[in-house]
């Protein structure tokens, strides 16, 4: 009897630890209330189908926040990300949609208040040596400007939800280089817009941390799945328009969806 007795309490606290560890995981706590703040990487934008009642926002049920809550359940999830938004924006027409009883929020923020789709214009239409120039201006504002447009949207977020778990969501690289694509801009301003990019996250990252924030880099996740790569993640230069360079369906779900699991 007592080798049966054994397997019996070995068999309870394997079944124990298991319950455990669902109920304390966010993606199987049916208590997770859940809010995405953010810009276009965060609504969807370039993952296609496209809720009409969105508007100009283009939510997409296709963004990883939706995948996500789709996945696990949350006892309420709300998006009120929107294409184009900056840190003010946020502040001004997203921050409404948090309560003192939200649980779990994540955000992608910063890219637009540094310019980065005017500096991909400027990179796609006016040269290399354009694009170097409106790159250093952009990396200058997330570097000189940005860390207080962050610091105060976050200060608002944790004033509005102050017992949520915030994810703050980075942005990928954009640009594989020496790939594949026959024609485009140069390989010395693509090395130039991922640089940009790493200086964005780094400012991101280490003001999320200050704030008590969790940052999801999504750079490693993407590697190998950037433009001029033969099986990219991210679109080029598109029709419409505004969707060049931001994530495919693939890149939400097999980019940001996994690095938002882990952090979340």
């Amino acid at each position: 009897m007592r080798p049966v007795r054994a397997v019996s309490v070995a068999a309870m606290a394997f079944l124990l630890a298991v319950a455990t560890f669902f109920l304390a995981s966010p993606a199987n706590a049916a208590t997770v209330r859940y809010v995405a703040l953010g810009d276009s990487y965060s609504s969807g934008v370039g993952a296609g189908n496209y809720d009409s009642s969105s508007g100009s926002c283009e939510r997409s049920p296709n963004a990883y926040a939706s995948l996500w809550a789709a996945a696990n359940g949350p006892s309420s999830f709300t998006s009120v990300a929107c294409s184009g938004a900056t840190t003010g924006d946020v502040l001004n027409s997203q921050l409404s949609a948090l309560s003192s009883s939200t649980t779990l929020i994540s955000i992608t923020i910063g890219g637009n208040d540094a310019g980065f789709s005017n500096t991909m214009e400027t990179c796609v239409l006016d040269g290399t040596s354009s694009c170097l120039s409106a790159v250093s201006t952009a990396e200058a504002y997330a570097t000189n400007t940005l860390p207080g447009l962050l610091d105060n949207l976050y200060a608002a977020i944790h004033a509005k939800s102050p017992s949520a778990h915030v994810v703050v969501m980075g942005y990928p690289e954009l640009y594989q280089i020496n790939g594949d694509c026959w024609f485009g801009i140069s390989d010395t301003s693509r090395s130039a817009i991922n640089g940009a990019a790493d200086t964005l996250d780094s400012v991101i990252s280490q003001h999320a941390a200050s704030a008590g924030f969790t940052f999801a880099d999504v750079r490693g996740d993407f590697s190998g799945h950037e433009i001029c790569n033969s099986d990219p993640w991210l679109h080029s230069t598109t029709f419409p328009i505004d969707e060049s360079y931001h994530p495919t369906a693939d890149g939400q779900q097999y980019g940001y969806l996994p690095a938002f699991t882990a952090a979340a």
